[in-house]
């Protein structure tokens, strides 16, 4: 079992009436399906916000970031690195915009 921080965007945090970070308790493997697992089990509210409900893929203007790195078109069963599985870096929903 690791505690993961998640940092969300401001509208998620709004409609899940949270802070900027949450930090939620995901069993191993630590990956980014298994971290939106519990988010959407601890706050169904964001159930469908984040990713598809049926194809449970990422939703077009979220993004995903781990480690200062895009882990958005990574696959999402794949281990993340031990800095987010130990809470010292946190797994980073976020908004991204279109245009310039």
């Amino acid at each position: 079992m690791s505690d993961v921080r998640v940092q969300l965007p401001f509208h998620l945090q709004n409609l899940a009436r949270v802070g900027s970070e949450i930090v939620i308790t995901v069993s191993d493997p630590v990956t980014a399906d298994s971290i939106l697992d519990e988010v959407e089990r601890r706050y169904p509210m964001l159930c469908g916000t984040i990713r598809d409900h049926v194809t449970k893929k990422r939703r077009p203007f979220l993004r995903y970031f781990v480690c200062q790195k895009d882990f958005s078109h990574r696959p999402t069963d794949e281990e993340l690195p031990d800095a987010i599985k130990a809470g010292n870096e946190p797994f980073i929903v976020w908004g991204s915009l279109s245009g310039g």
